[in-house]
């Protein structure tokens, strides 16, 4: 009988599925292991072998040269005073002052300037680098040191144009009522000019009085510069409104009726009347009463005179009572005296014509006379007229053809003077062509 001993069995035997399983899942969980380690190493451990940044540019790491070092001297012509003396007062080196004195006379009338400011900038060595004239805002010159040698400019200045409603009220006079609202005088004188055949502003100025005028004004930047062309004017005293539209070359009314007359109001342009018109004054020199037929303008001695209307001069010389007197007839039977000149103006004498406005004359003391005036009378076919009274004949009519274009010009101003429209504004290239068409 055999013995019969039972086999110990192989648990894996019979079972190689259950083994390969076993060997893939140590693989499966070793694979993301050495991976990680790899990428560890490879970032952290082994160092980076990637190109340099490339090398900073040769400027950004040399300092630059120094700027050169500039001086600037700062002047001011005074009046009275000249640009050589100005320069020399400063220390100047007489070689630069007569450098920029030859390089700025053909450009500068060095005997009519007012003033100006300078910089003389020179470099380290005391050479001149650059020299800047400023004669006014407007005319600005520039000396700089070229190829050629030293050169002048002329600097174009760009000026702002604004176009402006000017309001003033008559409390004195016109002068003190454009002061009043900041104008100057150039502006005063011009808007009288436009008026002179309409208002004697020695005598028919009253407080209360209102004016208007629409200009142009210059501006560089916010200085003010100048004033252009005046567009519109108008006066008021009480109901009556006197009106002037700027058309071509001239002023007219709202008929289109021109403003220039045969006669002007006044002989003088502003200056207070020390007697007016009167049949019986005291006489200052001679006493007693004596008739005085004319009107005294008191005015500085040299003072302008002119001829109040186109003539001829009848009568220039002196001798007595009047002093030096010219006498000029005129058409219509007028006649007009201006007498206690203290000279005539150029090419004046008997025979010779003369023309609205020109200077005839200069105020003086001649004569019977107790301090510089003009004596100014106006006789009309022979018999002496109170000249502040006088009515002359009215301008002339704007020529049909042209009275369409003026009626727009006209209405555009119009809305000026008398709208609410706004007090100035910003002109740009061409605006105003209506009305500017000279």
């Amino acid at each position: 009988m055999e013995n019969f001993e039972p086999k110990k069995l192989d648990r894996f035997k019979g079972r190689p599925s259950e083994a390969k399983k076993g060997r893939r899942k140590w693989v499966l969980l070793l694979g993301p292991f050495l991976l990680s380690l790899f990428l560890l190493i490879y970032f952290f451990v082994i160092p980076s072998t990637s190109p340099p940044p490339p090398a900073a540019p040769l400027a950004s790491v040399t300092s630059s040269s120094p700027e050169p070092r500039l001086e600037t001297i700062e002047g001011e012509v005074e009046e009275g005073n000249n640009l050589f003396q100005s320069l020399t007062e400063k220390n100047i080196s007489p070689r630069w002052i007569d450098l920029v004195v030859s390089k700025l006379k053909s450009y500068v009338n060095f005997k009519k300037i007012k003033g100006g400011v300078y910089r003389f900038i020179t470099n380290g060595k005391g050479e001149l680098v650059k020299f800047i004239y400023e004669a006014s805002p407007t005319e600005i010159y520039e000396i700089e040191k070229e190829a050629r040698g030293y050169v002048v400019h002329r600097k174009e200045v760009s000026l702002e144009t604004r176009l402006v409603k000017v309001v003033g009220e008559i409390r004195s006079s016109l002068f003190e009522a454009m002061d009043a609202v900041g104008e100057h005088d150039p502006l005063t004188v011009a808007f009288a000019e436009i008026l002179a055949w309409e208002i004697d502003f020695h005598k028919d100025v009253r407080e209360g009085d209102r004016f208007k005028v629409v200009v142009e004004k210059f501006y560089k930047g916010d200085q003010f510069v100048g004033y252009g062309t005046i567009h519109g004017v108008e006066y008021q005293r009480g109901e009556r409104i006197i009106t002037g539209i700027r058309y071509k070359d001239g002023y007219y009314n709202e008929k289109a009726i021109s403003l220039r007359k045969a006669f002007l109001k006044a002989p003088l342009r502003f200056n207070r009347i020390s007697s007016k018109f009167s049949k019986a004054r005291l006489h200052p020199i001679l006493g007693g009463l004596r008739p005085h037929l004319g009107v005294d303008y008191a005015a500085a001695p040299g003072t302008p005179i002119w001829a109040v209307a186109d003539g001829t001069v009848t009568f220039c010389g002196g001798g007595d009572g009047f002093g030096n007197q010219i006498i000029l007839r005129h058409r219509d039977g007028y006649t007009t005296y201006y007498s206690h000149l203290s000279s005539f103006g150029n090419g004046v004498r008997k025979g010779v014509k003369v023309r609205q406005k020109q200077v005839i004359g200069y105020v003086g003391s001649t004569g019977l006379s107790t301090g510089p005036h003009l004596d100014y009378r106006v006789a009309k076919d022979g018999r002496f007229r109170n000249p502040l009274k006088e009515t002359y004949p009215t301008g002339l009519p704007i020529e049909k053809r042209e009275m369409e274009a003026f009626h727009r010009s006209r209405d555009q101003i119009l809305v000026w003077l008398q709208g609410e429209s706004p007090f100035w504004k910003k002109m740009e290239k061409g605006e105003m062509a209506m009305v500017r068409v000279e």
